[in-house]
């Protein structure tokens, strides 16, 4: 992967990479995503990772505190102290699991729904601003296409978000 240097800036991949040059590309792509998607989601306790979060509890696919810390490559006692802050915060809040009475879920409260879709509001700018360069067909195609690179496994099969190794 070649990194753009100092001196021709982001906007062009330089020191001998191409336009064909994947790494600089999506570089180029994460970097816009993620400057833009910190900023629509700050007022979120623990930001990033706390809509990450959101956005599982959301989904209702495994709820679960350690399969959530699993699937976002987050240590679990760091996951513990991010959703203490979304239960404080009155966005979250742990449940029994019927299948494990050993675990907890994380599930959406009221208000943490209100929050969750305003942010989803703010991200989907955000991505609108990132894929301007396409159009609207195209970029459904970039995002059904990129999910479904993410959500394959090396062995061919088909995998959920919360089954995708961090």
């Amino acid at each position: 992967m070649v990194e753009p240097s100092a001196e021709c800036g982001d906007a062009t991949p330089c020191d001998g990479a191409t336009s064909a040059d994947f790494g600089w590309a999506l570089g180029r792509l994460l970097r816009a995503y993620l400057d833009g998607a910190r900023g629509a989601v700050s007022d979120l306790p623990g930001g990033p990772r706390g809509y990450e979060v959101l956005t599982i509890a959301a989904g209702g696919a495994c709820r679960n505190q350690a399969a959530i810390a699993e699937n976002l490559g987050v240590d679990r006692t760091v996951m513990t102290y991010l959703i203490d802050e979304l239960e404080q915060g009155g966005l979250v809040e742990r449940r029994p699991d019927p299948s494990d009475r050993r675990a907890r879920q994380i599930v959406l409260t009221r208000r943490g729904r209100r929050k969750y879709d305003r942010a989803v509001s703010r991200v989907s700018e955000v991505e609108r601003d990132v894929l301007a360069g396409l159009g609207d067909v195209e970029a459904a195609q970039f995002r059904d296409l990129l999910m479904r690179v993410t959500t394959s496994a090396p062995d061919g099969q088909k995998h959920t978000a919360c089954e995708v190794a961090p």
